[in-house]
């Protein structure tokens, strides 16, 4: 079970983007997300005409590793490390560990 899942707010804790928020998008198996809106650089993309693709300079997120971002908790307004907790019923959760709540409602 991840601590970062697809779907959960984050907020950036270092490089360029400092501080910023975003969604995350996708989860990569080598422990690296892409955040949306996060890690924008420039790519040359040659046309291709036969698709209908033009060329230039697009702008393109890139993924970040999963250290450098921390899930985003709402109450507190700032970014919260995860745990994990076992319910009553047998089920595991993640919970905040600054005032175990639950993530995932």
């Amino acid at each position: 079970m991840n601590k970062i899942r697809k779907g959960d707010e984050v907020v950036v804790l270092t490089g360029k983007d400092k501080g910023r928020r975003g969604t995350v998008l996708q989860v990569f198996p080598d422990e690296r997300v892409l955040v949306e809106g996060i890690n924008i650089v420039k790519k040359h993309q040659k046309g291709n005409p036969g698709a209908g693709q033009p060329g230039g300079i697009i702008d393109r997120a890139m993924p970040v590793n999963v250290s450098n971002v921390m899930l985003w908790n709402p109450k507190a307004k700032k970014g919260d490390r995860v745990g994990f907790k076992v319910t009553d019923k047998g089920k595991k959760v993640r919970v905040f560990r600054s005032s175990g709540e639950t993530v995932d409602i």
